[in-house]
């Protein structure tokens, strides 16, 4: 296990060990004991006695209730840890898994069987018979929510059972669509027959485009290796991308891949998405804590740019826009309106006046505007109501700007992996050449941003937004 694979392994227990111990402690204290108080001096009598019979060597200090509760469930999740049961979910076996009972069922008994035993062999008999049968389904819910990272992943904003992919060569009734990687995401299209990689690369790209696709399936026909161009583009794709061979297949490069073999076929999974599992939790985790921090400041000064926007232009007051998102997802943007209605329609009839390349849009004293609209673009107020979209998992705080759906025609195979991110409010741009006029700028930022996103970066990005906000000139976009 590679140190950063361990780091997140030991991060995920330690999160998990807080939280079920200050569960067990206070529902413990709650409910378990509640207003029976004499029931932690019956218990607190049976753990002294036993020290005194059976383990002297305890120093009176450790014959504690919430030391032996918090031993047990230390001890409890090491053994649970060490099993392949619980600690390891393999993508890339055939899964036979039909609900979410499946998985908490096993857990349950466990954790009960566990838990009551150690009440009995401890003599926790003070407490409520009631509460406890009810305890026994709190725990189990919280383990089978972080036994994998896509539950959780699924209560903040992504759920892989919504993702597509794309498949090359897969038959309609292979068993491979069995594997749990597939099992539950939508197989958006299927092409057969295509071996030629500058073909599959071809159709890729079209999909990009067009779709929202975290996941690509290639079926290899009499294929032993790709070129290094095809290789270096699939690894840059920053997608899963699973590929299933009979031959011996081999890599050119050096890089980190999962395998497996199943009927005969060797499974070669790259897992380059940037942000999925353990990442996109942490940071949905901040956006999320950040956004709840700031609510009280932006939501005043929305509220008052709000009543004026009503007073000037009238309702509504909020907009909302199609944009594009992580891997092409299509979700509508909330804006405070500085324009009139219809504003973005006329941009074909005012693109002669672009000042900007690309899908880019900018138009000194642009007709469109509202009276005091540049003060609220000057200071970004306007994007405000985007918060909402983090609350909503369509957006981060950072990350590239989002763009119109129309704007993908302006995209290759480079542009493309700025969809690979969560789009965000601010972002390595915001902080650098906000206002500049060149599309080129934005992509080498936002590359930039996706090979070297972590959440040190993206804490970097948001401290300085504010000191670089107060020197920028309107924003055209």
């Amino acid at each position: 296990m590679g140190l950063i694979n361990l780091s997140k392994y030991l991060l995920r227990f330690l999160l998990l060990q807080s939280s079920v111990t200050f569960i067990t402690i206070w529902y413990f204290d709650k409910f378990l004991i509640g207003e029976y108080v004499s029931g932690y001096d019956i218990i607190i009598r049976n753990l002294l006695e036993d020290r005194a019979r059976f383990y002297e060597f305890i120093p009176y200090n450790f014959v504690k209730i919430d030391v032996y509760l918090a031993l047990f469930v230390f001890a409890f999740l090491i053994i649970l840890y060490s099993t392949d049961f619980y600690s390891y979910a393999n993508d890339l076996v055939l899964t036979t898994n039909k609900g979410f009972f499946d998985e908490f069922l096993p857990i349950y008994l466990i954790w009960t069987a566990s838990y009551l035993s150690f009440l009995q062999i401890f003599r926790f008999t003070a407490v409520s018979r009631g509460y406890l049968v009810i305890f026994t389904f709190i725990v189990p819910l919280i383990l089978v929510g972080f036994r994998n990272t896509e539950t959780i992943s699924r209560l903040l904003g992504r759920n892989p059972s919504k993702e597509n992919f794309i498949s090359f060569n897969l038959d309609k009734d292979s068993i491979f669509r069995e594997l749990r990687l597939l099992k539950y995401r939508n197989n958006l299209k299927n092409y057969n027959n295509t071996s030629d990689t500058k073909e599959i690369k071809k159709l890729i790209e079209k999909e990009n485009k067009e779709n929202e696709i975290s996941l690509v399936v290639i079926v290899l026909e009499e294929t032993k290796h790709f070129s290094k161009e095809f290789e270096t583009y699939l690894l840059n794709l920053n997608k899963k991308v699973l590929l299933i061979s009979e031959l011996d297949f081999k890599f050119n490069s050096i890089f980190i891949y999962r395998t497996n073999r199943l009927s005969n076929n060797n499974l070669f999974y790259i897992n380059n998405d940037i942000q999925i599992g353990s990442r996109y939790i942490l940071k949905r985790v901040m956006d999320i804590t950040i956004s709840i921090i700031l609510l009280p400041i932006l939501g005043a000064i929305f509220l008052v740019s709000n009543l004026f926007v009503i007073s000037v232009a009238g309702y509504p007051s909020i907009i909302k826009q199609k944009r594009i998102g992580l891997h092409g997802k299509e979700f509508y943007m909330y804006k405070l309106r500085t324009m009139h209605a219809s504003s973005h329609e006329k941009r074909g009839d005012l693109k002669e006046l672009n000042q900007r390349s690309g899908p880019l849009f900018k138009i000194d004293d642009d007709p469109r505007f509202i009276k005091g609209a540049k003060l609220l673009r000057k200071f970004s107020i306007d994007e405000i109501p985007q918060f909402i979209n983090v609350f909503k998992g369509t957006m981060s705080i950072v990350g590239p700007r989002p763009l119109f759906p129309e704007d993908n025609y302006y995209f290759d195979e480079h542009y493309l992996r700025r969809l690979n991110v969560l789009p965000g409010i601010t972002g390595l741009l915001q902080i650098n050449e906000r206002n500049t006029s060149d599309f080129e700028t934005w992509f080498k930022y936002d590359l930039e941003y996706i090979e070297n996103w972590n959440l040190l970066l993206d804490i970097k990005i948001i401290l300085k937004t504010p000191f670089f906000l107060f020197k920028s000139k309107v924003s055209g976009k």
